[in-house]
């Protein structure tokens, strides 16, 4: 909304990237929510730019694009750096497709690196990314919505959809999310054996070694709040109720 706002103020700033369609028309390649902002505020027409892209090149520049945005989640920069690889990789097999092994060599350079190149993240960061991927969607849910860390959530990704879906399941009884080292021992079982809602549940209720931390279990809490309330709306209320007990609470100053 504050989009549709500037449009109606001083138009459209930067123009939208576009590639024209065989079927007729345009496809945006950057510039969605622009398009949109100036069909809310009325405008009949946007300014673009045409530009001549096959898919892949397509895909890299919208990638670049979104990676650039103030706020990503997490599983929408796991599935850009995923898609701006495989685009990578295909126009890297294109372009070694009619060369001597020798011009192959020295040319080849991983995708990975390409990534790095142009990111803030570094080439493991990147393909630790790429590992969220591989998380059934609830489990990737839980990482936007920050119930899982980032870390712990990478090691995850490397069971199997069946194991992931009994994490989850464990995860609701339990009311406790793996720490770093607890996902590790599971995806280190996991490879030896599958897992078991036994061995996960034994893992996840473990005492973790953090003193400094406070944990308050869901059902204590749900007692308090309508069964509707999210974990994050509970999370917000908490937060604002302490915020005002210091307040109230705080001597004044001297």
């Amino acid at each position: 909304m504050d989009t549709v706002e500037s449009v109606k103020q001083v138009g459209v700033l930067v123009p939208a990237i576009v590639r024209t369609r065989q079927e007729g028309g345009y496809e945006i390649i950057a510039g969605h929510r622009r398009k949109r902002a100036c069909e809310l505020a009325g405008f009949a027409t946007m300014p673009v730019i045409v530009r001549d892209m096959d898919d892949d090149e397509a895909i890299i520049y919208m990638v670049d694009t979104n990676l650039q945005r103030e706020t990503i989640l997490p599983s929408e920069k796991a599935f850009a750096y995923k898609m701006k690889m495989d685009a990578i990789k295909r126009q890297a097999g294109r372009r070694t497709k009619n060369l001597s092994q020798v011009e192959t060599n020295c040319l080849k350079k991983s995708s990975g690196v390409i990534l790095a190149e142009k990111s803030d993240d570094s080439k493991p960061q990147i393909f630790r990314y790429i590992r969220l991927t591989e998380l059934v969607p609830n489990l990737l849910a839980m990482v936007d919505e920050k119930s899982i860390a980032f870390n712990p959530a990478v090691e995850l990704s490397y069971l199997t959809v069946d194991e992931q879906e009994i994490v989850i399941e464990a995860i609701e009884l339990t009311e406790a999310t793996p720490s770093l080292s607890q996902a590790q021992r599971l995806k280190q079982l996991s490879q030896a054996n599958p897992l078991t809602m036994e061995v996960i549940e034994a893992i996840l209720t473990e005492e973790k070694k953090d003193p400094d931390r406070v944990v308050i279990k869901g059902r204590q809490l749900k007692q308090y709040f309508p069964s509707t309330y999210t974990p994050r709306q509970m999370e917000e209320i908490i937060l604002k109720l302490l915020e005002d007990w210091v307040k109230k609470e705080k001597p004044p100053l001297q």
